[in-house]
């Protein structure tokens, strides 16, 4: 598959998805609840955005692989896999917040080769072909470019919530965070798509899972950054996700974790 044909799909399914998470967003909709102790809300508009992406998907790639949050994978050991979260930040959907996204990967052979961040309330489209990164909104494009900041103590960081991190893994978070210059909270996807934007220099966040991440790894990698776990290994497969504008400032957070977590 060529950048182009990738590019191209990927718009698509996001037409697709936005058709039915834009009418269901800040509309009075059922919540359930997938745990039996906690809380990880599900909405109709989860279910029936994935649906939609798995029929576009089906009928144009029949032998594709397709792995979703929602539902059963398909043909998961197939050369190309699309890896679908229909909304990453459902808590923030629910609440009305704009800072959830539809996320949409392509692996091709177990690896991040393309991937969509789709925010249809704002109108802001971050994705990769594989090649390069970009932002649309509307009819204005550019390229993506993460920062040049290369100090710690300098940095913007963003994490969805502190509370993520369990107890073995909070003193490696908070070192990294006293270390910045801010943090901010409560991001979901939208936060990785600020770094590939150049907006702010890092996410740390733990406990991902493949469809929390997947698509995001080309955004930020095409737009120059690192996206990898606490220990430098592949994020492609979820876990504790450290993404980064830079390889400099990604050495920094890594070292501030290992230190703080011996």
């Amino acid at each position: 598959m060529n950048a182009s044909k990738i590019e191209s799909f990927l718009h698509h399914l996001c037409e697709v998805s936005s058709q039915q998470t834009i009418p269901r967003f800040r509309a009075s909709i059922g919540v359930d609840n997938k745990l039996a102790s906690g809380f990880d809300p599900v909405t109709e508009a989860d279910k029936q955005a994935e649906l939609a992406i798995r029929r576009e998907i089906a009928d144009t790639f029949p032998d594709h692989g397709i792995l979703g949050e929602e539902f059963d994978d398909i043909n998961p050991d197939a050369e190309f896999c699309w890896i679908i979260d229909p909304i990453d930040g459902t808590r923030s959907f629910v609440c009305g917040l704009p800072t959830w996204g539809t996320l949409i990967a392509l692996y091709q052979n177990g690896k991040p080769l393309a991937g969509v961040m789709d925010q249809p309330f704002t109108g802001e489209r971050y994705y990769s072909n594989g090649k390069k990164s970009y932002l649309t909104k509307g009819d204005d494009k550019r390229e993506l470019s993460t920062s040049d900041t290369t100090d710690l103590t300098t940095a913007i960081m963003l994490t969805t919530d502190p509370r993520i991190f369990s107890q073995d893994l909070k003193d490696g978070y908070q070192a990294v965070e006293n270390k910045c210059l801010l943090t901010r909270y409560g991001t979901d996807c939208y936060g990785y798509a600020l770094v590939a934007s150049g907006q702010v220099d890092l996410v740390v966040e733990a406990g991902l899972n493949n469809f929390d991440i997947a698509a995001l790894i080309p955004i930020i990698e095409c737009a120059g950054g690192i996206v990898t776990d606490w220990q430098g290994k592949s994020a492609s497969g979820g876990g504790n996700i450290v993404a980064a504008a830079n390889r400099k400032i990604h050495e920094q957070i890594l070292q501030t974790i290992a230190e703080a977590s011996n």
